[in-house]
């Protein structure tokens, strides 16, 4: 496995150093082993970082290196890429829906960081991580939620996703106007939009089977079902959300915290729905402070 050539186009340093940590594991799942891309940054407290739908790992470019700092409380940052997503391998014979994705998250968690650890999800990332706090309370010792899906209903596009429309709207999630009309709307600074950002966030729609993948997972309802499994979440959470958040809106951010038995808001001001991109630094220290 490897990144696609056109990584080579990266001209951001954030972008650049991470392209050149990305490394692949064989996480043994029941259908046989599944290479997965990820990172691993730093030394400590192993915190886990889980990107959004139709994205990557690349997603964390800014907030690893500000978490793996020795002055951040000595973290090992790790930054994984859920299956059927990112730059890992889809080829393997593997149903691309939520139980998978929980099943070959937490033999991650097993085969690779070998202890419980802090997950931190961010939007539909977000919404895996609930589902995993809820199911294996015992690998996550505590939680943050970034702008994540959970109350939200999924991506509109599932609404289309049936033959042959499914091949048409995936095209048209790969249009780069689309996608650069996505990450503008992501943004409450739309200058984050640059050349190396729209590439960063283009790369895995270069692997093979992105189209297949994509359509397997949307077609599975995504996280829909999570409204009832958000109370039984146990563990210390924190929720950061960008009070500009125009993909969510800012509604769920304060049912979560009312929700949630051990819950802390954080507002993260002037931002987005990506507060680690957008407001790394802030982000950064948000969660070290949780630690």
């Amino acid at each position: 496995m490897g990144l696609p050539v056109e990584a080579a186009g990266l001209s951001e340093a954030d972008s650049v150093a991470i392209a050149q940590q990305v490394q692949w594991a064989n996480v043994q799942m029941p259908a046989g082993p599944v290479a997965t891309s990820y990172i691993c940054s730093g030394q400590g407290i192993p915190v886990l970082l889980l990107h959004g739908f139709d994205s990557s790992l690349f997603e964390f470019r800014r907030l690893v290196p500000l978490l793996a700092e020795p002055a951040q409380a000595h973290h090992q940052v790790y930054a994984m890429d859920l299956l059927g997503f990112g730059f890992g391998d889809r080829l393997a014979a593997q149903p691309v829906d939520p139980a998978a994705i929980k099943q070959h998250l937490l033999a991650f968690c097993q085969q690779v960081i070998g202890q419980a650890v802090v997950l931190v999800g961010a939007s539909m990332g977000g919404g895996v991580a609930i589902d995993f706090a809820v199911s294996y309370p015992e690998a996550v010792k505590q939680l943050v939620l970034i702008d994540a899906v959970g109350f939200a209903a999924g991506p509109a596009i599932g609404k289309v996703m049936f033959s042959p429309l499914d091949r048409w709207a995936t095209n048209f999630l790969r249009n780069p106007g689309v996608r650069r009309k996505i990450s503008e709307k992501a943004y409450y600074d739309r200058t984050f939009v640059t050349p190396d950002a729209e590439l960063c966030a283009s790369l895995h729609l270069l692997m093979p089977r992105w189209q297949e993948a994509l359509i397997a997972f949307t077609k599975s309802g995504g996280y829909n079902f999570l409204s009832k499994k958000i109370p039984q979440v146990k563990v210390p959470t924190r929720v950061l959300w960008g009070r500009q958040d125009q993909i969510l809106g800012v509604k769920d951010a304060t049912r979560f915290e009312r929700t949630i038995p051990h819950c802390q808001l954080v507002w993260i001001e002037n931002c987005g729905h990506v507060p680690h991109l957008e407001k790394p630094q802030e982000t950064a220290a948000h969660i070290a402070d949780l630690l």
